[in-house]
């Protein structure tokens, strides 16, 4: 490299066309560069969270969870919504551009002639800020899979699977069993693997019960119910704590809530109850059915990208149903199951507008290539725009008083409606 680049952006732009793959499964390079920086263990414990959806909730409900506990925590989460700082999580705080920078530095001072695609460089980095801040806890969120994703260099003290569902089959597998599998490949022996879905996939229980982890299942080992309107209780055998409902409102919250308690007493570190009180009330994660008002319209925006996360969505619009119409405004990524998403949805939603996403890279699509795999959904003959702006925009001029709007179908959509809206 003739001119090392200085700022965060220059860093960001470089790493991108480091590898001739934006994904390249495997973990032999990285653990080459890692070995290489000398980098060893990024905290005193590790959390490491997989599955296909609900990871980013979990990792916060931990994060909150364990910082109100006292403990000194690091967060490595992927994608980001508005800045890549997002991505590296220190006692709250998003790592800052100089730290970020020298952090890349350091990897790129060493990896030589080895390639790495631009997930593998930022975890490097994250394990590098982490390994020197001293952390206690370190909770680690998988990118992709988890077998060979870069995140799976460090042995994890606790795995956390929050579930299997159809995503990313190209790379992972075309059932559950398959993406099962390489989702299990975060679990290590003798150790536990906290377990979110009622009815795993047998390949996720083989494996754990091959290497010898101890699976912990949701209604099998520890418990949620609801008590009223503001609280509900998390329960296992000797153990029951009563607390208040998240600020991360879907119903699938309660879910994630529990995982990440039976993921942290999983650790075997004293836990307050007071602890998880304050960190289940606290924890926020922008994106997911972040709320905004905008002329008595109440606009949602929301990251959900897949069939399961649009069922997600479909419960809750069912729980909290609108006084008015309901909009969707959907923008999603060429490689996604829109059929099956448009399916969840169909029955709550009453105008769609549809939005390309031609910015985001190779799998965008501009809004007539989007449009024509919608044929045969209810989607199918909503307006069409080119852009997000432009589609959420013409929702709101259609809105009413009382009316809803849900923005939803990827990362990508979630962060342009968030720079439309000023968040």
């Amino acid at each position: 490299m003739d001119t090392m680049p200085r700022t965060l952006p220059e860093w960001l732009a470089h790493i991108e066309q480091q590898h001739p793959k934006s994904i390249d499964m495997g973990l032999e390079r990285v653990r080459e560069v890692a070995a290489r920086m000398g980098l060893k263990r990024p905290a005193k414990k590790v959390i490491t969270v997989a599955g296909t959806n609900g990871k980013g909730s979990t990792v916060a409900f931990i994060e909150a969870i364990a910082r109100a506990a006292g403990w000194k925590v690091g967060a490595y989460t992927s994608p980001h919504l508005l800045d890549y700082n997002e991505r590296v999580r220190i006692q709250g705080h998003d790592a800052a551009d100089d730290e970020l920078v020298a952090g890349f530095e350091v990897v790129e001072a060493v990896r030589s002639d080895v390639p790495l695609t631009y997930f593998e460089y930022g975890t490097l980095c994250a394990l590098w800020l982490f390994q020197r801040s001293k952390l206690d806890l370190a909770v680690l969120e998988v990118g992709l899979g988890g077998r060979l994703d870069a995140t799976n260099l460090i042995d994890p003290d606790v795995a956390v699977i929050t579930t299997v569902d159809l995503d990313h089959q190209d790379w992972l597998g075309g059932d559950r069993e398959l993406i099962g599998f390489e989702k299990a490949g975060i679990a290590r022996a003798w150790k536990p693997l906290i377990l979110g879905d009622d009815d795993p996939p047998s390949s996720v229980l083989g494996h754990a019960y091959a290497i010898g982890a101890s699976a912990i299942r949701a209604n099998c080992d520890f418990f949620f119910d609801g008590i009223d309107a503001g609280h509900w209780r998390w329960r296992e055998v000797g153990y029951a704590i009563d607390l208040p409902l998240p600020q991360l409102v879907a119903p699938v919250q309660l879910r994630n809530a529990s995982i990440a308690i039976a993921a942290l007493r999983a650790l075997g570190k004293p836990l307050p109850r007071a602890a998880i009180v304050q960190g289940v009330a606290a924890a926020h994660v922008p994106g997911r059915l972040q709320h905004f008002e905008r002329d008595g319209v109440e606009i949602v925006v929301d990251v959900g990208h897949n069939p399961q996360a649009a069922r997600q969505l479909a419960a809750w619009l069912q729980a909290s149903p609108a006084t008015g119409h309901t909009h969707a405004v959907f923008a999603a990524l060429g490689d996604k199951d829109v059929t099956g998403v448009v399916g969840a949805l169909a029955g709550h939603v009453d105008h769609w507008h549809l939005a390309g996403l031609v910015e985001s890279g190779p799998r965008g699509l501009d809004v007539d290539a989007f449009a024509q795999r919608l044929v045969g959904t209810a989607a199918s003959t909503g307006a069409r725009h080119g852009d997000m702006a432009q589609a959420l925009a013409a929702a709101r001029t259609g809105a009413q008083a009382g009316d809803r709007i849900l923005v939803f179908g990827s990362f990508h959509t979630a962060a342009a409606a968030l720079k439309v809206l000023g968040s």
